[in-house]
């Protein structure tokens, strides 16, 4: 559906497409490259349709002067279609953007934002993307994803050049592309920092058309990373949880394994009836937290056994069983996990 179509226009056509059940649960909006989906009012959870790399969730909140974007994308590309496809849902300017962490797939489209805009972010993610910690774009997690892409790109050329019918054909060139596009967008990054920062709390308060909205922005504690802020609608019972809590296994390659099942704590304090990770499908069930919490403790258990008897990480990371998980992450195939996520608790161990 093209952008430039009117949001009522665009809501026409999707509340035609839209089951009845589904009517009453919320509104969806697609642009080109955004799909749209309201759950309260003017409280938007974002998705890419596929046609670009956006690689994240994102939340958009209107009200009635204002809009208030949490997360980013992965590309200042990313993050032009979709201030792009914004007039689908408002007319609103954009005045704020949270960003839930520092990691590249939330971040690094910070940069493409009008300028003015105040971007809100934990004081170590400021510390992260402004380079007091380190060089995001040297790091091992930046990298592991990035670089890999060209190499994926030669790959799917030749089998584009295998390809013997038009439908796979069509599908190759359509990843193609979108990997083609991902791989030139990578070197206009520039990580651009939040202005704004908060170490425990911070509350907004946006004029909504019904009244005033409270947005509070809470840092639990370490978990995926060292700065995760989770954005909360005590009136809505609306969650963001970034990558803290996703409905599979977050990435766990600069978490912080042996403190995150207590932050996760935080999160049942909160009186929410959805959630939104910062990847995958809109969740209700709070069970997921539980289950979280008993993989990280397990895990951190059974690595930090390994590295007492002195195995190698790289060895550590084949021989790790997860198994009794599968059933509430059907990811988990065999033994063996991430390296990326041991060799990141081993560095925790040596700091011990």
């Amino acid at each position: 559906m093209h952008k430039a179509l009117t949001r009522s226009a665009i809501a026409i056509l999707a509340m035609l497409l839209i089951p009845p059940a589904t009517l009453a649960q919320r509104t969806i909006v697609e642009t080109e490259s955004h799909r749209f989906e309201e759950f309260a009012d003017d409280v938007w959870f974002v998705s890419g349709t596929g046609t670009i790399h956006t690689m994240s969730n994102v939340m958009v909140l209107v009200g009635a002067f204002d809009t208030l974007v949490v997360d980013s994308h992965v590309t200042p590309a990313a993050a032009r279609a979709l201030i792009d496809s914004l007039p689908a849902i408002t007319d609103k300017p954009v005045r704020y953007l949270v960003n839930s962490h520092y990691h590249f797939d939330h971040a690094h489209g910070n940069q493409a934002f009008p300028e003015g805009i105040e971007i809100i972010g934990h004081e170590f993610t400021r510390k992260k993307l402004n380079g007091e910690i380190g060089n995001v774009l040297e790091e091992n997690t930046f990298k592991s994803f990035s670089d890999p892409v060209p190499s994926l790109v030669a790959i799917l050329e030749r089998e584009l050049e295998g390809a013997d019918t038009p439908e796979s054909r069509s599908q190759i060139e359509s990843r193609l592309k979108l990997q083609t596009d991902y791989m030139n967008a990578i070197p206009e990054v520039q990580p651009t920092p939040p202005n704004i920062t908060l170490d425990k709390k911070l509350t907004l308060f946006q004029v909504a058309e019904n009244g005033s909205r409270e947005i509070q922005l809470l840092h639990f504690g370490r978990a995926h990373t060292g700065g995760d802020v989770v954005i909360y609608l005590p009136q809505e019972k609306v969650l963001f949880t970034g990558d803290m809590l996703l409905p599979f296994l977050s990435y766990m390659g600069d978490g912080h394994v042996d403190e995150w099942p207590d932050t996760l704590e935080g999160l049942k304090s909160l009186d929410f009836d959805l959630w939104l990770g910062g990847h995958g499908p809109v969740m209700e069930s709070k069970q997921v937290i539980d289950n979280f919490q008993d993989y990280l403790r397990e895990l951190w258990m059974k690595t930090t056994a390994l590295y007492e008897e002195g195995v190698a990480w790289e060895e550590a990371a084949t021989q790790i069983d997860m198994t009794s998980h599968s059933s509430n992450y059907p990811q988990i195939q065999g033994p063996g996990i991430d390296p990326r996520a041991v060799r990141r608790m081993y560095e925790l161990l040596d700091t011990r």
